[in-house]
């Protein structure tokens, strides 16, 4: 399946942005999304994931409460809506498709190329 993020962007502190990943390929509704972003010198970080039929979600401490992951199965499409953006949110965000609900980016098969959202203080 291939990926394709975007909504990336610059927003002030306290902003919202929404980030949308389309897949393409293979059946998308067969797959669990991962949302994980990276900053420059450090790993890839867990950000939100969410189950095949959306029913289940789960979230890194540091976004709960204010990032909510969705998907639209009709649009082989996966959202993330971060709201109440902080400084630290900085980063490129990676959406990411793999078989089981996980945290761990080496459990997802197939990624996105990134977008960048920058959150200025």
């Amino acid at each position: 399946v291939q990926l394709q993020a975007s909504g990336g962007g610059l927003v002030q502190a306290g902003g919202s942005l929404r980030l949308s990943c389309a897949a393409s390929g293979r059946a998308f509704s067969n797959y669990v999304m991962g949302w994980f972003r990276q900053t420059p010198g450090k790993e890839r970080e867990f950000v939100a994931t969410i189950s095949w039929g959306g029913g289940s979600t789960q979230y890194a401490d540091s976004v709960k409460g204010r990032f909510t992951i969705s998907r639209d199965n009709a649009k082989n499409t996966v959202y993330l809506q971060m709201n109440i953006l902080k400084s630290e949110d900085t980063a490129v965000y990676y959406c990411a498709a793999g078989p089981t609900i996980d945290i761990r980016p080496a459990r997802y098969d197939y990624w996105g190329q990134g977008t960048l959202v920058t959150v200025s203080s």
